[in-house]
């Protein structure tokens, strides 16, 4: 009995594990990117610099712990908000490229293959 195929599947299952292990792993840093810039708004509110005295980060972390559990101390909360702050561009970066790429799926799809060019030359 040749037990090839059940090789490949195998391998299918790996190779579909880690490209959802790396999805999510992107959609993590996404939305603590977000959370940063989010953080930073609400303490800034539309000004230069931020008021001081305000709990925003406290708050942060101790909603999200409740609702979330673990994972959202005051460190982690102040390490999204320092992210956001190193990469404040990193979104429209993000979007950029990915229009890029939309954008080349789409022209190589549109333009027309060799053999459609050929047959219509003849």
């Amino acid at each position: 009995m040749n037990s090839d195929y059940i090789v490949e599947i195998k391998e299918l299952l790996k190779q579909a594990s880690q490209k959802a292990y790396s999805a999510i792993n992107f959609a993590m840093v996404d939305a603590y990117w977000q959370i940063g810039k989010r953080i930073v708004e609400e303490e800034q509110q539309g000004e230069k610099r931020a008021e001081y005295g305000k709990r925003i980060l406290e708050t942060v972390s101790e909603e999200l712990t409740i609702e979330f559990g673990k994972g959202f101390s005051l460190r982690s909360i102040r390490d999204f908000r320092n992210f956001y702050l190193t990469f404040p561009e990193l979104l429209s970066i993000r979007q950029t490229v990915s229009a890029e790429s939309e954008i080349s799926m789409l022209r190589t799809s549109l333009l027309p293959t060799e053999a459609e060019l050929i047959a219509e030359i003849e």
